[in-house]
């Protein structure tokens, strides 16, 4: 055991000997100290940024939506719950300006508005005979509708020699509002409660843009999370108020519902100069 812990070592330092010396591209051997990086002069430039998609200059008008359905068939929540009908649809329009203020990189505002509506018609909660749980739900639906102000930042880096195909990155700083309207029935009677909502968030929302034009491409982002902050204040159906929550906290994860297919239209194109 011994022995060989020896010539793992002994290996290990002929290796960092000779990894202590390169060729440079001027053919010549250049010494590196160890514990030290190298001069930016003596950097490999592997010139990324000089595969350029946005040019400097250019004004960026764009619209990303997203529609999306949802039917009692198309879910596979649980087998414990019987008799589901549910259907509903969330729609959402995101219009925005931005400008390059250099090669690849983008500030702009942008406008959100989002609309849901779900109805469940019945649901059933069924936990076998040995629990002795069960009950059902009906006519119960959901509106809601929310507008949002956000300000951007996006950059960009090419992924092939002409810029066709780029990811970008985007930060986004957002201010929302909106209303959600809940009704169900209750002792032959139908109930009904309004919620009125407030919150910021800073989102990243990673994507890829590919040109199908010179100056039109189309985009693909996804909306991964981040820092939030959400106010509710909920009343009932004589508007009278009848409870407040607020919720914060940093949430990174992969939404499915947050998936936006875009348009956008560069103006003044600088590609041809």
């Amino acid at each position: 055991m011994k022995r060989l812990i020896l010539l793992l070592l002994a290996s290990a330092f002929t290796i960092s000997e000779s990894a202590a010396q390169y060729k440079g591209t001027d053919s010549t051997t250049v010494k590196i100290e160890r514990g030290h990086f190298l001069p930016m002069k003596r950097r490999i430039d592997r010139e990324i940024d000089k595969i350029k998609s946005v040019y400097r200059g250019e004004v960026l008008i764009g619209l990303t939506a997203s529609y999306g359905t949802i039917k009692a068939e198309d879910t596979e929540l649980m087998l414990i719950f019987d008799d589901i009908n549910l259907k509903g649809t969330m729609t959402t329009v995101n219009p925005f300006v931005g400008y390059a203020y250099r090669d690849n990189h983008v500030v702009g505002v942008r406008f959100g508005y989002q609309f849901v509506n779900g109805e469940l018609g019945n649901i059933g909660l069924n936990l076998g005979e040995q629990n002795d749980l069960s009950f059902s739900l009906d006519n119960m639906s959901l509106r809601s509708q929310s507008y949002a102000w956000s300000l951007f930042h996006r950059t960009y880096a090419g992924l092939d020699q002409k810029g066709r195909i780029s990811f970008f990155a985007e930060w986004e700083l957002q201010a929302r509002t909106g209303t959600m309207d809940f009704s169900y029935i209750s002792d032959n009677a139908r109930k009904f409660s309004r919620s009125r909502s407030t919150g910021f968030r800073l989102n990243f929302n990673p994507g890829i843009a590919v040109y199908i034009f010179p100056n039109v491409c189309t985009t693909v982002s996804f909306g991964l999370g981040g820092l939030y902050y959400n106010k509710i204040r909920q009343s009932d159906e004589l508007g009278e108020h009848t409870g407040s929550r607020s919720r914060s906290g940093l949430r990174f994860k992969f939404n499915l519902a947050d998936i936006n297919i875009g348009m956008v239209v560069h103006l003044w194109n600088k590609k041809k100069s």
